[in-house]
This record gives C-alpha cells, structure tokens and sequence, in this order.
C-alpha cells in the first residue's frame, strides 16, 4: 500500500524548525502534496508526548503511515513502529535515553528559540524507562526489520556502536564522519524518501 500519512519526531531541546525537519516538510510539499504530514512540537513530558502522539494518529491508516525520528525522536518513532506497524525512519536515535538524559535533569532552553525554557522533571526518566522495549521483544523485532536507521560515527552525543546494536534487523547507512546533526542531511534524502516509498 502507498505511503499515505507520515509523522516526523524532532530530538530533546529540538523542535519542528530543525533542519532535518524543515528539508523532510519541504521534501513533502514540493513532491508529495497528498500525504497527511505531521510534525508536531513534543513536550517535555515521555509520557506525554507518545500520548498526545499516539492520539494524533488515532485514525491514521496503519498500513500506509510511516515515521521519521531524530535522536530522543528516534526513540519515540522506534516506539511508534513498534505499536503500530508502521514502517521507521530512524536519524542517529536514542538508544538509552533514561540513562543518557538523567544527567539533563533541570532547566534548559529550547535549541531554536533561547527564550523558550522548560523543566526536564526527574520523573521523566521513569517514563522514559518504562517504554523501553527489549530488542529481542517481538515487536521489537518486527519493527526492526521496518526499520532504516542512519547513523554516524561522528556522533558527538551517542554511541554508534549502540546504535548499530540495538537495531541489528534494521537496514543501516553507517556514516564514517558526520555528526550528531548529520548536517549534510540534504545528501540522503532521497534514500529516506525511496525507503517510505518502496513497495512493502
């Protein structure tokens, strides 16, 4: 079935106006008019994001969605696919972020506008622990294989060794370079589109 509706999840501080985000959004108007695309602002909140996020695709065709995530948002759209069936874009995603975020407990600002803040609460972590899934899970599994991971070695923020472990099903483009950005990111999108796109 054709891809039909797609959700893209920004990464922890980031929001929609990234440049990942900004070149998927501008991939979708300039060439795919009729997809349903959706990339909302996710609060600080594990638990309130996927459940805002699983509302918002409450009604979404699960055999013709996908999803894009970057880093934090990697993880969500892991748990995305994992709930849903739905195919996955992932950008050089968290693989632990309980453990990697409990040393951002605190007050931060937002990456795109410093004068937006918000408070990463320590009870984040717990709801970030629960959603964790074992990879050798099932769903975890089947998602996997939906999978199209990007990841970096030059990821100045997470191991591309854990990466590349944790999603050993998933089709991988290991970069040599790069960074935790990918910031030539513009070079790869036509393989994210062609893996959306592709036959199932």
């Amino acid at each position: 079935m054709p891809l039909t509706h797609l959700l893209y999840l920004h990464g922890f501080r980031s929001s929609p106006q990234s440049t990942k985000a900004r070149l998927v959004a501008a991939r979708v108007q300039a060439r795919h008019p009729e997809l349903v695309w959706w990339c909302p602002q996710l609060p600080p909140s594990p638990r309130q994001a996927m459940d805002e996020l699983l509302a918002g695709i409450a009604d979404w065709p699960r055999a013709s969605m996908a999803v894009v995530g970057s880093s934090l948002g990697g993880f969500y759209a892991t748990v995305i696919a994992e709930q849903t069936g739905s195919r996955a874009v992932l950008l050089n995603p968290a693989v632990h972020p309980a453990r990697d975020l409990a040393r951002h407990i605190g007050e931060h600002t937002a990456w795109h506008d410093p004068n937006e803040r918000f408070f990463f609460r320590a009870a984040y972590i717990d709801e970030l622990r629960a959603m964790e899934q074992p990879p050798k899970a099932p769903a975890a599994q089947a998602a996997m294989a939906r999978s199209f991971a990007i990841i970096a070695k030059g990821d100045e923020v997470l191991d591309w060794r854990e990466m590349c472990a944790r999603y050993p099903r998933a089709r991988v483009k290991l970069l040599e370079g790069s960074d935790h950005a990918i910031s030539e990111f513009p070079e790869y999108v036509d393989e994210v589109f062609d893996f959306l796109l592709a036959p199932a």
